[in-house]
């Protein structure tokens, strides 16, 4: 294991690669707000279904846990799944990856799909105005 604890804190902190490494069925680990949780327990109790989290898995679900607006009683629920904390190294990398991949996947559904959809409505247009001349 990468995770190391910080003398006289007893924190324990996790290596970002350590932590993306912990996404299948064995074990299901996820960051929110920099500290490290095991959710694998809960993956079947969640009430947004186990999707939801297996999503997540591996990496920060910072952005997605606040957007859904958790309740004070689903926060201490997650406060008791808390294993350690993001080592203070990689969390800038935590957030750097979530962005990219959300910008990577910005990309494709907001331009490739659509692209793609206007040259088959431009194509059929053309065959059928093609026909009545």
């Amino acid at each position: 294991m990468e995770n190391d604890e910080t003398e006289g804190t007893g924190v324990t902190y996790y290596r970002l690669s350590e932590v993306e490494e912990r996404n299948s069925f064995k074990s299901t680990w996820i960051i929110i707000h920099n500290k490290v949780y095991d959710v694998t327990k809960f993956l079947e109790e969640h009430p947004g279904g186990e999707e939801v989290l297996r999503e997540q898995a591996g990496g920060d679900a910072t952005e997605s846990f606040e957007d859904v607006g958790h309740s004070t009683d689903a926060r201490e629920m997650a406060s008791s799944m808390v294993i350690g904390e993001l080592h203070p190294d990689d969390r800038g990398n935590a957030l750097f990856q979530t962005f990219h991949w959300v910008s990577c996947s910005s990309w494709w559904s907001n331009w490739l799909i659509p692209a793609v959809a206007a040259v088959i409505v431009t194509l059929l247009y053309r065959t059928y105005t093609a026909e009545e001349a």
